[in-house]
């Protein structure tokens, strides 16, 4: 295995997860789940006859998502700086870094929007679509990252120790 591709997999602080094991990829569950349940309830309160109550929780969730950004987005740099400069995945992993640092703006953005308007009715067609929009960047961005674990291999265990799950044993 080439030096670059194992430097790839290695964490470069425990802070970033153990070996094979990265909490990047979990971390970013927190944001998604966010600001997909937020879409859901900006739509619903288009639909309901008092939707107060889903502009608000849809503000919280936004705000909830900037910050799960946040923090996953401090444990993907500690994964990007084990990436090689130069090489493809380094490349692939600051185009990912930038799209959803530009997401995680975008969100700020709305939420400072929908905050400031201080009023609780039906989400504006605007603010749904920078969720929208937001979202299916997003999506391009968690392509990239399953690309970079996937193809890349980046913080993924080696082959060697993958193998270790597919042993067959037998028990006495």
């Amino acid at each position: 295995m080439s030096d670059p591709l194992r430097q790839a997999k290695r964490p470069v602080t425990l802070l970033s997860g153990t070996y094979g094991h990265p909490l990047h990829p979990i971390l970013v569950t927190m944001p998604i789940g966010a600001w997909v349940t937020s879409l859901v309830f900006d739509v619903a309160s288009r639909i309901v006859h008092d939707p107060s109550f889903l502009t608000r929780g849809s503000l919280w969730l936004i705000a909830v998502g900037v910050f799960g950004a946040l923090a996953a987005a401090v444990f993907g740099f500690l994964d990007l700086l084990v990436i090689t400069p130069g090489t493809r995945a380094f490349r692939t992993a600051l185009l990912h870094m930038a799209l959803n640092l530009a997401v995680t703006a975008g969100y700020g953005a709305g939420w400072a929007w929908r905050a400031l308007s201080d009023h609780y009715d039906q989400v504006e067609a605007g603010q749904i679509t920078l969720s929208v929009v937001c979202l299916a960047v997003l999506g391009g961005s968690g392509y990239l990252g399953g690309r970079l674990a996937y193809r890349y291999g980046v913080r993924v265990a080696d082959e060697n120790t993958q193998a270790e799950g597919f042993t067959v044993t037998k028990h006495p």
